[in-house]
This record gives C-alpha cells, structure tokens and sequence, in this order.
C-alpha cells in the first residue's frame, strides 16, 4: 500500500531554515535547565514528596531526547564536533533516568497480569507503588514443556480462555508465588537504577552535559551557512529512514494469533534479547526521530497527527509487552523454583507474548490507514 506524506516534507510548503532550528533547540534546552532546577528543589525533600521529583526526572528526559533527536536529524547544520560530543552524552543522561520508571512499571504491569489469568485477589507484599523492572525467561525442559501447553488458551489483548480445573487450581496457586519473586527481582532492580540515576545527577559528567545545555540555552553551534539552509531536506530523510524500516517488518503476518516461535526463543536457556523484537523497536526509535523533526519544523507546535500518534502507542505497548515477557522468562530462570511457580511464569510469558502480537497488528492497523487525520 502507498503511504502518504506525513507533512514535513512538502516542498512547497513555506521554507524553515537553521534559524527555525537553532530556535527549537534553545527552547528544549531551557525546558531542561528549568526540570534541573525543579529537581534539585524536589529530589531531596521527602516533605515536598516523590511525584514532583520523578515529574522534574521524566521532564529532563523529555527534553534531552528531543535535544539528541534534534542533533542526529539536522546534524549537517551543526558543528560535527559539538554535536558528536554532546548526543552521546544525552542518550546516556535519558537512558540512565529511564531506567526506574521503567522497572516499575514493568513490575505493575506483570501483576496485573497474573492477577487477570489467575483469578487471584491479590499477592503476598504486593505493593506496586513505584516503577519496577525485569528482564525474561523460562527454566528447565520440563517446565518449558508445560509453558507451552499452558500458553495456548492466553489470547493477544484479552484474557485467558477459562482453563481445565487441574492447570487454573496450578495456576492459582503457583501466581502468589511467582507474584513474590517478580516483586522482589523488580523492586531490587528498581531500587538500583533509582540509586544509579542519584549518582549520576550528582557527576562530574552529568554537570558537564549541563553546563554545555545551559550554554545551548543562548547559544546554538550552528555551520555558517546554516541560517539560510532548508530544514526539509533532513526532515525527509528522517521520514523515508522511518518508512524503509516499516517497510521491512511482516506487516501482513503482524496480526497473526499465536507466534510459536517466540514462545519456544522465551523459554529457551539463551536470555538475549527476542530476535524478532529488535526491527520493531528500531521502528520506534525512527518514528520518535520523525515526530521531533515535525516538531521542529513547527516551532515546536506540531499539530497532532492521529495516524502518527496511533501508531507510537502500539510500539509503546509492543516495547512494554516485550520487555514484560523477558522480565517473566528471566525470572523462571531463578534456581530451585517450584513447579507452580515455574507453571505460571510460564503461563505469564505467553501472555506478553501475545499482547506483543496484538501491538503488531495495532500498529499495522494505525500505519495502513489510507487517510492522515490531524487535529
């Protein structure tokens, strides 16, 4: 199917030159000097309290991913030297406070989950009261076996299909388990990213990647010629870069029901990443580096593009799932587990899987649609 233009890159429409740039980045780098300053006012009061803290933590990352985004895009207008310095260093600083939300909200995530196939109230200690994490996988032969059969009534965005007396009694009883050991790995990985993005905003080389924002604020290392230079040549670039990549993924299987083969790589002994993941997290990456070229191409005023939008909450969802099913099959792993647990971690990881098949098809629903709304 044709894909339409998604805007930026019409040729008549009115030229934005490096000006238009260098504007957007001084706006995203105040943006983050002013989450800096709500930070260092809320991070060590406990009185003020945690969510203005962890708001000023995603407003840092907000702005340093745009910045970095911005600097890959429309680095031919940039000082190359500048700019190779500085994206690292914000890809780094975003990454590093990603990281505790992230796990927290992979440890909600998971519970919620087993709380939806097991029938269970609730979980021993369960208190999902901030962001944990994960990573996946399955045990033995023998219990990877019984994943597999217990995997087959999970439907992709739904849930279970009522299962024999026998295997949802299992189940039942092996969820406040594994419930137990996800919220005990996660919070543990929390609590350790949420003590390494603390040392990493009290270092040296996060004062450094500040202080060159700060001059970013009033002074933006443009080339000579780049006030006059167009801006659309490297938005189009970054929306055919997006395009090829969707191109390649296996759109007309994406809505397929149950993929066997991601269950059998979960639940096998290997814990590197899902081989079949990687193009489509690839594809988010570029349709994120897309939107910030919109961005900057409408003074940070972009309208809302609904097809766009649409399509970036289901690879959120396909990141989310898939990131959930490493975190179950990595926990199945732990040694000396119970066959129950093992069972419903089991059950667990075919659960996200199928909820990572159910984004694909979101997403090749919002992609293909023949019309582009916007708001």
């Amino acid at each position: 199917m044709a894909q339409q233009h998604l805007d930026p890159t019409d040729p008549t429409a009115e030229a934005v030159t490096g000006d238009a740039l260098a504007a957007y980045l001084r706006a995203q780098a105040t943006e983050f000097l002013r989450a800096l300053r709500l930070h260092r006012e809320t991070g060590g009061n406990a009185a003020v309290g945690a969510e203005e803290s962890v708001d000023a933590a995603r407003l840092l990352r907000r702005s340093a991913r745009r910045i970095s985004g911005s600097l890959h895009t429309f680095r031919p207008l940039l000082d190359p030297d500048w700019s190779e310095e500085m994206r690292p260093e914000l890809a780094w600083l975003s990454g590093t406070l990603g990281l505790e939300h992230a796990y927290g909200a992979r440890l909600e995530r998971l519970l919620l989950a087993l709380h939806r196939l097991s029938g269970a109230l609730v979980f021993p200690g369960q208190t999902v009261a901030a962001p944990a994490a994960v990573t996946a996988a399955a045990g033995s032969r023998a219990s990877g076996a019984a994943r597999v059969r217990a995997a087959a009534p999970v439907h992709a965005g739904g849930p279970a299909d009522p299962a024999p007396t026998a295997e949802r009694g299992t189940l039942t009883v092996g969820a406040a388990k594994a419930g137990a050991l996800l919220e005990r790995q996660l919070t543990l990985a929390r609590t350790r990213a949420h003590s390494t993005a603390l040392q990493a905003l009290g270092s040296s080389r996060f004062h450094a990647v500040a202080d060159k924002v700060a001059v970013l604020a009033s002074e933006v290392p443009l080339t000579p010629t780049a006030p006059t230079t167009g801006l659309h040549p490297q938005a189009a670039a970054a929306e055919e870069r997006l395009t090829a990549a969707v191109a390649a993924l296996p759109l007309l299987t994406a809505g397929h029901p149950y993929n066997a083969e991601a269950l059998v790589h979960g639940l096998s002994p290997d814990p590197s990443p899902h081989p079949q993941d990687g193009p489509w997290h690839q594809v988010r990456l570029l349709l994120r580096l897309h939107r910030y070229a919109r961005e900057v191409l409408h003074a940070g005023n972009a309208p809302v593009d609904v097809r766009l939008l649409a399509a970036g909450q289901a690879l959120n969802r396909h990141r989310d799932a898939s990131e959930a099913a490493a975190a179950a099959a990595q926990a199945a792993r732990t040694p000396r587990i119970a066959p129950a647990t093992a069972y419903a971690l089991g059950v667990l990881h075919a659960d996200q899987r199928h909820e990572v098949e159910a984004a694909r098809f979101a997403f090749q629903q919002a992609w293909q649609k023949e019309t582009v709304e916007a708001v």
